[in-house]
């Protein structure tokens, strides 16, 4: 994303930047939905027995699959008895950022890898 030679970010990268951190922002929604809704869980972060509870059976693929990755930090949150919202909400934007953050390294990393600077 960053040109190795300028070291500055184009206007396209700035405005990429701003939306990405704007989703990042919002992802509380995915909290504020369910509960107003009285949902339960937010949509599709779903465990098996919950989908099983929903639609009458665990598809196979989910049941062979469910307990193969387990979330770094479950439930977006570091201590699971915190029930405040503006805590919940800081926790999932904290996870955003990361999760964003994350994906830009290894792409970054990878496209390095794959793109070579001639020169």
């Amino acid at each position: 994303m960053l040109s190795v030679k300028e070291g500055k970010m184009t206007k396209f990268q700035k405005k990429l930047l701003f939306i990405l951190l704007g989703l990042c922002i919002i992802t509380p929604i995915g909290i504020f939905i369910p509960m107003f809704f009285d949902a339960g869980d937010a949509w599709g972060e779903w465990s098996a027995e919950t989908v099983k509870d929903l639609i009458g059976y665990t598809p196979a693929g989910l049941e062979k699959y469910s307990d193969v990755w387990n979330a770094p930090i479950p439930d977006y949150t570091m201590n699971v008895d915190d029930t405040s919202v503006v805590h919940q909400s800081g926790y999932y934007i904290v996870s955003g950022i990361v999760g964003a953050s994350l994906t830009y390294v290894v792409m970054l990393l990878i496209s390095k890898l794959i793109v070579r600077d001639e020169e």
